[in-house]
């Protein structure tokens, strides 16, 4: 996902638009620029953030508003910031854009920088598999997000020819339903989802715009479509010559948003999920907690290692 336009420096941001708070800090996350590490791991539960940042070495800034929960220390020389975003595409919006404002924009003279900088992020989630041969407790890494939500449509933003081809792929497989909104997709960075990847499972990420109905579950209330998610877990798409194909392995709520604006405002992304529930096997983690430990060690020895 790449700008079709961006705000050009120099262009002075009413307060009604890059609203602060009166001790200077952006809005939602109350964080000013010297709170924000290089290196950013985002979760959706406030509750992880404590469980990633007791593995710093030192942690210099505690803040919470609402359900953004940020600390931001030290790990092995890195200024480090785990920071809880909340659940779905919509909270992932106020995140990034406020993220970039505190190293993109000038704060006090209320301008975009000439000169950017790039955040490396970091997604540790949760998600449900959608291929029978992933189990519960591992652990996938997204090569790209299938936004099912509608927050980038909202963006001056237009895909990748990578991102178009296989896109248009998913769409054909799975006869698009009209009664949906078009789904977007959009790629992470390909070094980050590399040094993440070794001995995990690697696939296209389906971010949904909620847990029950637009994951196709049904309790009380009946989905509108039925056997989207069959069609998701047969679709292959071929990435070589040597026979390996991408497929659709996993639902979360978060990885769309967080791709498709990091590749609009410059910014590094990956995602990792711990599995907590397979759709197929209709099985759930016994102790996903434990995973979850795992997968944070892991994190942080391969990104700040």
């Amino acid at each position: 996902m790449r700008p079709i336009t961006l705000t050009q420096p120099g262009t002075i941001l009413p307060e009604s638009e890059l609203i602060l708070n009166p001790d200077g800090s952006v809005y939602h996350l109350a964080l000013k620029p010297e709170n924000l590490g290089d290196v950013v791991f985002v979760v959706g539960d406030p509750g992880r953030v404590a469980l990633i940042s007791k593995r710093f070495d030192h942690i210099d800034h505690r803040s919470q508003n609402r359900e953004f929960i940020a600390h931001t220390g030290t790990l092995r020389g890195t200024r480090v910031t785990a920071l809880a975003t909340g659940i779905g595409t919509d909270n992932l919006d106020i995140v990034m854009g406020e993220l970039d404002a505190l190293v993109n924009i000038d704060l006090v003279n209320r301008t975009p920088k000439e000169k950017t900088r790039a955040l490396t992020i970091i997604r540790m989630g949760t998600c449900g598999a959608l291929q029978e041969d992933i189990p519960v407790d591992q652990f996938i890494v997204s090569r790209c997000g299938l936004g099912l939500d509608t927050v980038l449509h909202f963006y001056a933003t237009e895909e990748t020819d990578e991102e178009r081809r296989l896109l248009h792929a998913i769409l054909e497989h799975t006869e698009w339903p009209d009664n949906l909104p078009l789904p977007y997709l959009a790629f992470g960075d390909e070094a980050l989802i590399d040094r993440l990847s070794t001995g995990n499972h690697v696939g296209i990420t389906a971010t949904s715009g909620g847990f029950y109905g637009p994951q196709g579950r049904q309790l009380r209330a009946v989905p509108s479509v039925d056997g989207l998610n069959d069609l998701f877990t047969s679709f292959r798409y071929p990435t070589d010559v040597a026979g390996h194909h991408l497929r659709i392995t996993n639902y979360e709520m978060e990885t769309s948003a967080l791709y498709g604006l990091s590749g609009v405002l410059g910014h590094k992304a990956a995602t990792i999920c711990s599995v907590v529930a397979n759709r197929l096997r209709k099985e759930y983690s016994k102790d996903h907690h434990a995973a979850i430990e795992r997968m944070i060690d892991q994190v942080l020895e391969r990104v700040v290692g």
